[in-house]
């Protein structure tokens, strides 16, 4: 395997949120580990990408006030997204990493991760929310089923919010199965185990809300017990992974317990799976994780997993955490018999 490329691009940091949890720290201290490690990386300078791709996701009227009032001087999409001057130019360039990621993986199977911002998975169709302009994965896995012509994409999201934008973008699309695991009754309310996709593509959405204080067992319960059965019987040939690290101990915007090596083991996971059953990827973006030294170590722990470095990931599994992996079985079930 030839080095991991890295997406990243100087307007990333010029996306100004102010005296906010999504500053442009997270990605400036990343970026130091990452070049002071020892892994072999490609860094990738992104293009932006076209309006019609975001399109594909965003309401085109949408696109434009973003644009709009970046160009006029920067604003609030809501009480906590910000917009400032060059915030729609970073925006397409993070949206335009996952593309030519996409694209690469396909031709030579290059491993990535969009070392990016503003971050994407809450936006919906028509709206930007949870620090959130473009929906960057969702982008680039339509990107990869409208314009490629793929028949089968997993999403796999680890923020510890749930990623609602994503989501909604294919709850009836049998093409994508997306694959959740975060903490319940948390930012934005969404991601019951009961919401598995409806009309053509009930199944296809896969919840998996914890307890606060739940941790790596259950990572190891949601992966074992149903991500990885899931992704044997769809065999997706695209794999990508909303990488968000607030759900590390220690964030301050959650309350879940995962610790830096379940980032590594569950990369590796998706690694190994891939390579089981010739998919393509994992391609990761980056979405949260908010004490910049503590995400970043994860992120570097998560490319070493792509790289093939599995932990030994040793942790009892808990009553409440099997619990809580069984309900969304249970909810799978009739949709996945002699999978689930």
């Amino acid at each position: 395997m030839g080095p991991i490329s890295v997406y990243f691009h100087p307007l990333f940091l010029k996306h100004e949120t102010g005296e906010h949890p999504e500053s442009k720290e997270r990605l400036i201290v990343a970026r130091r580990v990452l070049e002071e490690s020892a892994l072999s990386l490609e860094w990738m300078t992104p293009e932006p990408a076209p309006v019609a791709a975001i399109a594909r996701v965003h309401d085109p009227s949408y696109i434009e006030s973003v644009r709009e009032t970046a160009e006029g001087g920067g604003g609030w999409l809501d009480w906590d997204t910000a917009v400032s001057p060059h915030s729609y130019e970073a925006a397409l360039l993070a949206a335009g990493s996952g593309l030519m990621a996409v694209d690469r993986t396909l031709a030579d199977g290059r491993l990535a991760f969009m070392l990016v911002r503003p971050p994407g998975h809450h936006a919906t169709y028509s709206r930007g929310m949870g620090f959130c302009l473009f929906n960057n994965i969702a982008v680039a896995a339509a990107y990869a089923v409208e314009e490629l012509g793929l028949e089968r994409v997993l999403i796999v999201d680890w923020d510890v919010h749930h990623g609602n934008g994503t989501q909604a973008a294919f709850y009836e699309d049998p093409r994508v199965l997306f694959f959740s695991v975060h903490q319940g009754g948390h930012y934005p309310g969404t991601g019951l185990a009961k919401e598995v996709g409806s009309g053509r593509g009930v199944g296809h959405t896969v919840n998996v809300p914890l307890r606060p204080g739940e941790g790596d067992g259950a990572v190891l319960a949601a992966f074992s017990s149903l991500l990885l059965p899931l992704g044997r019987a769809f065999r997706p040939q695209l794999i990508l992974v909303s990488a968000g690290y607030d759900g590390q101990e220690g964030d301050p915007l959650g309350d879940l317990r995962f610790s830096k090596s379940s980032f590594q083991w569950m990369a590796a996971q998706l690694r190994a799976l891939s390579m089981e059953i010739g998919a393509a990827g994992p391609l990761c973006f980056l979405e949260g994780g908010y004490v910049p030294a503590l995400a970043a170590e994860s992120i570097e722990a998560t490319l070493h997993g792509l790289s093939g470095e599995s932990p030994g990931l040793e942790r009892p599994i808990s009553e409440d955490e099997r619990a809580d992996v069984a309900a969304t079985i249970h909810e799978l079930k009739p949709f996945w018999k002699g999978v689930l």
